[in-house]
């Protein structure tokens, strides 16, 4: 399976600044490497229009529920298909801790995203203070399971999930390569508790994200059962990004 990156432009960019840095990704050779761009929701329109017919795949950083209603500032699954996304990260610690996502939230989001034909990112991963008192394994276990209990995943469906130290996002040091190799494992031997192997083996990629950069992004691919990153402030320039897509 080919590596995968996912670039998470969060709520770094405005409208024009999105679209030339859509413009100028688009002309970066990926190679192999599958990449998805996800930028904010003013955004996914006009990004869609200029990776279209491109190698690049579009995903949005997160989604709702349900299909439609009176749900005031919420975007639907649906919607995100419309516009062009393959892909939506749900769970991002972001949202956990500005937003009070719950794993409650996140599963239902997951349900959705599935139901209208997304791929979803889920996102997890301990605290500082759940790494420091030893309880990060059953973080995992714990926000893995919630997301993913009672969800049928059909052959023709896939996921994927990130792993996310929260106490390193946005820090610009990421953990050793043991330490997300140690942790992937814990990630995959939950969803081997939820999914016959076999889907998990060809339908689900744990990728992990965490002040991901050209220097390092060789490191975290190279691991065992991890299919890739998901970046943040290196996706956001666009000689910094085609750096790292080389470097994979």
């Amino acid at each position: 399976m080919s590596p995968l990156i996912i670039a998470n432009w969060k709520m770094k960019l405005g409208l024009d600044e999105s679209r030339l840095l859509a413009q100028a990704v688009k002309k970066i050779p990926t190679g192999s490497t599958e990449v998805v761009i996800c930028p904010s929701f003013p955004s996914l329109a006009t990004v869609s229009a200029v990776l279209a017919r491109s190698r690049f795949a579009l995903g949005a950083q997160d989604c709702f529920w349900e299909p439609h209603g009176a749900y005031t500032g919420a975007v639907s699954p649906e919607t995100l298909h419309e516009i062009g996304c393959r892909y939506v990260i749900v769970g991002h610690s972001e949202r956990r801790q500005y937003l009070g996502e719950t794993d409650e939230m996140v599963h239902r989001k997951v349900a959705a995203a599935l139901s209208a034909g997304l791929v979803p990112i889920i996102c997890v991963g301990e605290t500082f203070e759940q790494r420091q008192t030893g309880h990060q394994d059953y973080a995992l276990i714990q926000q893995t399971s919630r997301a993913l209990e009672g969800i049928a995943l059909t052959e023709d469906q896939q996921l994927i999930v990130a792993y996310e130290p929260v106490w390193v996002i946005g820090t610009g040091q990421a953990i050793n390569p043991d330490q997300a190799q140690t942790a992937h494992q814990v990630i995959r031997q939950t969803l081997i508790d939820l999914f016959p192997l076999t889907l998990v083996t060809e339908n689900i990629r744990i990728i992990y994200g965490g002040s991901v950069d050209s220097g390092n992004v060789a490191d975290f691919v190279r691991l065992e059962h991890t299919a890739g990153v998901l970046v943040g402030n290196a996706s956001l320039d666009a000689g910094a990004f085609a750096a790292l897509i080389r470097s994979v």
